[in-house]
């Protein structure tokens, strides 16, 4: 586990899509600055943060439980993109250079995941006894 979570290359990623989101969010209209503007942003902040606070956390489970919400809010992001492209606000070459760094930062969000998973699932196995447990037929 990175000592700091400024140490994660999925952390920078997500730092990076942020900041093109806020440049796809600049080019709406002024009447969804505070709509659709603002929940974007929100949710784009909300991936980076999650990764952050999760790697601050003293547990695997809990790295995990803020990756997932990290995850959820990468959909999310995603579905708003696709929603301002539909309706027209944003531009399909800024949605392109979005839908590849989202990419990035999926890919290697679900690589940190599992990475942790496994670790989690070995450290499990670390909690039982080393010598063999007998057979009982009364368990």
């Amino acid at each position: 586990m990175a000592a700091d979570f400024r140490e994660l290359r999925v952390w920078e990623e997500a730092m990076v899509m942020v900041e093109k989101v806020y440049e796809l969010a600049s080019a709406f209209p002024v009447e969804e600055r505070f709509g659709l503007g603002s929940q974007i942003k929100r949710a784009a902040i909300s991936v980076p943060s999650c990764i952050a606070e999760g790697n601050a956390r003293y547990s695997t489970r809990d790295y995990l439980r803020f990756l997932s919400m990290a995850s959820g809010s990468l959909a999310e992001v995603l579905t708003q993109v696709l929603l301002a492209a539909r309706l027209g606000f944003v531009r399909q070459i800024a949605v392109d250079a979005f839908l590849a760094q989202h990419r990035a930062v999926s890919l290697q969000l679900q690589a940190l995941r599992k990475s942790l998973q496994r670790r989690n699932a070995r450290s499990a196995g670390d909690l039982h006894s080393p010598f063999p447990v007998p057979f009982s037929p009364l368990r």
